[in-house]
């Protein structure tokens, strides 16, 4: 009884740790003219007045507008895919995105493989056939491979919440 005690209340503790991890930050505030430095050439993601997205490259900051490289873009009013100016007034937040690095992939794409041998190769010892053995060892090692380099992707994007002050 005090081991499953013990157990529950691990579960418990990481998960309200987990939830912690990952609270939102505190945007980054920063003046008009500081912006340019920070995010163009990067993918964004701005939320507008309305309830409205845009998400794009970033290609110049100007005057009074955002030049950006339309992905996607949702709202009210959307703007199509290409370039589009978007006033000054109208930007409330933006999410930058941005890549540091290649460990995680690495590291996923490793950790990857390793296990898409260990699981490959305990499958393939378990058919009568070399050759369903080896598509298997094959296929088990790919798709794991695949899954963990794009499990470590995850953690080489970074986002940071900029807020525009006056």
């Amino acid at each position: 009884m005090w081991v499953n005690y013990r157990t529950w209340l691990l579960l418990a503790g990481l998960c309200v740790a987990q939830q912690s991890g990952m609270a939102q930050s505190k945007p980054l505030e920063l003046k008009w003219n500081e912006l340019a430095s920070m995010i163009t050439g990067h993918h964004v993601e701005v939320s507008l007045a309305g309830n409205a997205t845009v998400r794009g490259e970033v290609v110049a900051v100007r005057q009074d507008t955002l030049v950006i490289d339309v992905a996607k873009s949702s709202g009210p009013k959307p703007y199509s895919a290409g370039n589009a100016e978007i006033p000054r007034n109208d930007i409330g937040l933006i999410k930058l995105q941005r890549t540091r690095g290649s460990w995680g992939r690495t590291l996923g794409t490793i950790i990857g493989v390793v296990a898409g041998l260990g699981g490959g190769g305990y499958a393939a010892a378990r058919t009568n056939s070399a050759g369903a053995a080896v598509g298997v060892l094959v296929a088990v090692t790919s798709a794991a491979a695949v899954g963990g380099y794009y499990a470590g992707r995850s953690f080489d994007r970074r986002v940071t919440l900029i807020r525009i002050v006056p």
